[in-house]
């Protein structure tokens, strides 16, 4: 990842509070990524995605219709490892220009099945100032404007109208600010991929890997 790929994130975060980088990823990584997605959905490692944290969480689909997998530790593959060696690189270069105070990463696969979607929200909970930026790296080959899915991204927390409807086509990044950019999920005529990472300063409280997966674009 280059120095100027860097500034085009950091630039879109401070003008609009949230940028688009296609080509984040090549079409040879989103195929190796979507690969390693499906051979962990297939070994039974994906659970339906929850609303809500901690032991508060509960499954709601008609608020959040998709299954993840966590990421990382010693089982991450090759693939999974250059991905997160990408964004933790990133990290390093949000802190030296905005000093944001980032020390974590986590990130998970998230499939959404045709017809799934997720209601508008943002990534941040009012008792946890945790997420700093959010990610979301799309792993859809040849997606068509058809087959929809859409993410629907608000500039702030009370807009009507939204800033821009972005189709997942693969290899697309999207960072956003966790607590002030609201945005949904629309559903898909296809089955949609991604992964969704969160950039986090340190928690206040030890935290439980699993019990917080509120958020999945």
């Amino acid at each position: 990842m280059n120095d100027a790929r860097h500034e085009q994130i950091t630039s879109g975060l401070v003008d609009r509070g949230f940028v688009v980088v296609p080509r984040f990823l090549g079409r040879e990584s989103v195929t190796a990524l979507r690969g390693e997605g499906a051979r962990r959905r297939t070994a039974g490692e994906f659970h339906a995605a929850s609303v809500g944290r901690a032991g508060n969480a509960e499954r709601h689909a008609s608020i959040r219709g998709d299954a993840i997998c966590w990421l990382g530790g010693r089982a991450s593959t090759t693939p999974e490892c250059a991905l997160l060696a990408h964004l933790y690189a990133l990290c390093v270069a949000l802190n030296d220009a905005l000093f944001l105070g980032i020390t974590e990463l986590e990130a998970h696969y998230a499939c959404y099945p045709p017809g799934a979607g997720y209601a508008r929200h943002v990534d941040r909970f009012r008792d946890d100032a945790a997420r700093v930026i959010s990610l979301v790296l799309y792993l859809n080959d040849d997606w068509r404007d058809a087959d929809g899915g859409a993410l629907r991204i608000y500039t702030t927390l009370d807009a009507h109208e939204p800033a821009c409807e972005l189709p997942p086509r693969g290899g697309t990044l999207v960072a956003m600010r966790s607590e002030a950019i609201a945005h949904e999920v629309l559903p898909a005529n296809a089955e949609r991929w991604s992964i969704a990472g969160w950039l986090r300063r340190r928690p206040r409280e030890p935290r439980r890997r699993g019990h917080d997966d509120r958020v999945s674009a």
